[in-house]
């Protein structure tokens, strides 16, 4: 199977209970294709660089898919039609990365 990460932003004016919901209705639809999803890191609300349909935050939700890519372009198409999710974008990876990014180490980086 192909492994892929996937990143998804949903709207700010959701829950993190509603969050946790979508990411299980994703997992299901994955699973019912074959794959399965590996990891989910949930990154919360975090400011857009720029608006996307009118909102200026959205809570960033990281998944790791192992699945083939049947089972991804239906992924793809459940979140294009969610009116939850306002960007997401799925990349196709060798390995998945080991540790989450934290955003105190993308600062400290940043300013070295």
């Amino acid at each position: 199977m192909n492994k892929y990460e996937s990143v998804l932003i949903a709207r700010q004016d959701l829950g993190a209970s509603q969050v946790n919901a979508l990411v299980d209705d994703l997992k299901k639809v994955v699973a019912a294709q074959g794959g399965e999803v590996v990891r989910v890191d949930n990154w919360g609300l975090k400011n857009l660089a720029y608006r996307i349909k009118k909102n200026r935050k959205g809570y960033y939700v990281l998944l790791n898919v192992a699945a083939p890519a049947q089972a991804v372009a239906e992924y793809e198409r459940v979140m294009r039609v969610n009116e939850d999710i306002i960007r997401y974008m799925t990349v196709k990876v060798d390995e998945f990365s080991e540790a989450s990014v934290n955003n105190d180490d993308v600062e400290a980086a940043v300013q070295e």
